[in-house]
C-alpha cells in the first residue's frame, strides 16, 4: 500500500498569533476563480471582514478584494487577540454563506501570513495592498478601487503620483514610470 506524505505545517508557534501583532493575511478564491466581480457580493465579503475582524479584537488598517483574492493588515488590539481564530471564524463564516448561494467552494485551503517585525512599516504594507489592482492594471491610482480601504482610520496618502513619489518599499532609483 501507497504511504501519503505527511505534510509539514509551514505556521509558527502558536504565541507568535496572540496579542497586539499586526499580520498580512491573504486568502485566494477556489482556484483563483474571479468570485469578486460585482457590488453585491464584494460590499458582503467586507461587511463580514469588518465584524469578524471587531469581533474578534481586530483592527483592519488596509485592505483591498480583488476578484479572485482577499488582502488584509490586522492588527490584534487585545493581549487576548488570537489571529488563527481570528482567521478561522472569517473563512468558515464566509464559505458556509457562500456555499449555501452558489453550492461553489470560495476559499483555497489555508492562508498565507506574515507577521510583522518591529523594524517593518505599516505604512509600507498598507501600500503594497491599496496598489494591487494598480498593479493588476484594474485602475491607475488606489483611489478610483472601490473594494479597499481600512476600517481603523488609516487613510491613503495624498502623495499619490505626485512628482518625486516612491512607494514606501521601494529604494530611491527614480519615479515611477506610468504605464501607457
Amino acid at each position: 500500500m501507497l504511504e501519503l506524505p505527511v505534510r509539514k505545517t509551514t505556521r509558527l508557534s502558536r504565541l507568535n498569533y496572540l496579542g497586539r501583532t499586526f499580520c498580512f493575511v491573504t486568502f485566494c478564491c477556489f482556484h483563483r476563480t474571479s468570485i469578486f466581480l460585482g457590488a453585491k457580493r464584494c460590499a458582503w465579503m467586507l461587511d463580514l471582514l469588518r465584524s469578524e475582524s471587531a469581533g474578534n479584537s481586530f483592527d483592519v488598517h488596509a485592505y483591498c478584494l480583488m476578484p479572485d483574492h482577499l488582502h488584509f493588515l490586522a492588527e490584534g488590539t487585545e493581549p487576548t487577540s488570537d489571529l488563527r481564530h481570528f482567521i478561522k471564524s472569517l473563512k468558515i463564516k464566509t464559505s458556509r454563506q457562500y456555499a449555501a448561494q452558489s453550492r461553489c467552494v470560495l476559499w483555497q485551503k489555508g492562508f498565507h501570513e506574515h507577521i510583522l517585525r518591529a523594524t517593518e512599516s505599516i505604512q509600507a504594507i498598507a501600500w503594497y495592498i491599496w496598489l494591487n489592482p494598480v498593479r493588476k492594471g484594474l485602475v491607475a491610482k488606489p483611489g478610483d478601487y472601490p473594494y479597499l480601504g481600512s476600517f481603523s482610520g488609516l487613510e491613503l496618502p495624498t502623495t499619490w503620483r505626485s512628482p518625486g513619489w516612491y512607494p514606501p518599499w521601494k529604494k530611491k532609483r527614480g519615479p515611477i514610470v506610468e504605464r501607457g
